[in-house]
Order: structure tokens, then C-alpha cells, then sequence
């Protein structure tokens, strides 16, 4: 399942990220709720797009659970770095970047599956 590295890449990358320190640079509050929703729905586009051939439509749950447990984990992570805190705050963004990313993914299914269907009735 080589499509499942990506979003295991991602993963280490926060998992990098999470780890180091405050670096002093003060990144305004709305920043961090973009990169939070933005890092969190990738990471569930990539987990779809890892399981989706081998699940079908079952992939949408199990990456929706895969990125929220990862998005819980990670804050439980942080509150053990130096300088870092745990946000049940910013668990709500990330998930709310997991439904919006599988939403769209969805939709874009949805218009896919309809434009195929027009294509050969007509």
C-alpha cells in the first residue's frame, strides 16, 4: 500500500513540528487556526486518497478517524513539550479541516459520478 506513505509523511512532519519548542516568531491567532484546519485537511485528502481504491466509500470514515484520532494525539503529545500546550481548541479546527476536506472530496464525487452518467445516457 504504497499511497499510504504520504499521508504517514505528513504524519511525521507534524508529529516534527509538534515537537520543537516556541521559536519566539508570534504567529497571530487566525495563522495558527489556518494552518491547523489547512495541515489537518490534507491529512485527511491524503488518507482518502491512500484507502479509497482498496475501501471504496467505507475510505471516508476511516480517514475522517485516522486524522481526528491523529489530531487528539497530537495535542496530548504537545502537552508534554517544553513551552507547548494542549488546545481542545484546536482539536475543533483540525476536525473541522477533516469534515470540510471530505466534504469537498464528496461533492467532487458526487459531480464526477453525474457528469459520467450524462456522458453515456446522451
Amino acid at each position: 500500500m504504497a499511497r499510504a506513505l504520504a499521508p504517514l509523511a505528513l504524519m511525521g512532519v507534524i508529529f516534527y513540528l509538534s515537537a520543537q519548542p516556541p521559536d519566539g516568531s508570534d504567529i497571530p491567532e487566525w495563522g495558527r487556526v489556518v494552518a491547523h484546519f489547512t495541515e489537518y485537511a490534507v491529512l485527511a485528502a491524503l488518507w482518502l486518497w491512500a484507502l479509497h481504491p482498496t475501501l471504496g466509500r467505507s475510505a471516508f470514515p476511516v480517514a475522517a478517524a485516522i486524522a481526528a484520532g491523529y489530531a487528539i494525539s497530537d495535542e496530548y503529545h504537545q502537552s508534554f513539550v517544553s513551552g507547548r500546550d494542549s488546545d481542545p481548541f484546536d482539536v475543533l479546527v483540525d476536525c473541522a479541516g477533516i469534515a470540510a476536506a471530505l466534504a469537498l472530496a464528496q461533492a467532487r464525487g458526487r459531480l464526477s459520478t453525474r457528469r459520467t452518467q450524462s456522458r453515456t445516457s446522451g
